[in-house]
């Protein structure tokens, strides 16, 4: 019945055996190197990849550092600005008073000194008006009066009169 299809049985058990034994030296020499290449080749890709996804996870926190950091250092630069300006005030409000108190002492200095000045030119007033009055009393009445008790007199009648016109 094989032979009517031409097929010849001893050979085609020849060929069978050598198909199979082809397919198990291929699949032994073949094959599964093949497969464990693409094996290997997956498993650098697949590492490839996780590898690649750990880079970026960790990019993703290295921005969020350096945004965190940015952040303290611009918060940190305002404090500086912050006491720089209060310090500036400060010494602002430390040179006014230094000011006012320096204005303050040369104005009582000065007050001081006119008062000494009037009461030095009142004196002087005083006294040039006793001599005055002396010599203008020694005028009239024609003879020496005594100096001392003149003067006494005089200043006597001027305290008088200056202290009812200070009241």
């Amino acid at each position: 019945m094989l032979d009517k299809l031409g097929i010849d049985p001893p050979s085609l058990v020849a060929f069978l055996i050598n198909f199979f034994l082809l397919l198990g030296v291929l699949t032994l020499v073949l094959y599964k190197p093949v497969t464990r290449m693409l094996d290997q080749r997956a498993a650098k890709i697949k590492e490839g990849l996780e590898e690649a996804e750990r880079m970026r996870a960790e990019a993703v926190r290295a921005e969020e550092v350096v945004k965190a950091e940015i952040e303290a250092g611009r918060k940190q630069g305002q404090a500086i600005v912050a006491q720089a300006q209060q310090t500036a005030e400060r010494v602002k409000e430390e040179a006014r008073a230094a000011a006012r108190q320096e204005a303050e002492s040369l104005i009582a200095r000065a007050r001081t000194e006119i008062d000494r000045e009037r009461e030095e030119s009142f004196n002087q007033l005083r006294q040039e008006f006793a001599d005055l009055a002396i010599a203008a009393a020694e005028k009239v009445i024609g003879q020496a009066v005594d100096k001392q008790a003149h003067q006494r007199l005089i200043d006597e009648v001027l305290e008088k009169g200056l202290s009812s016109n200070k009241n």
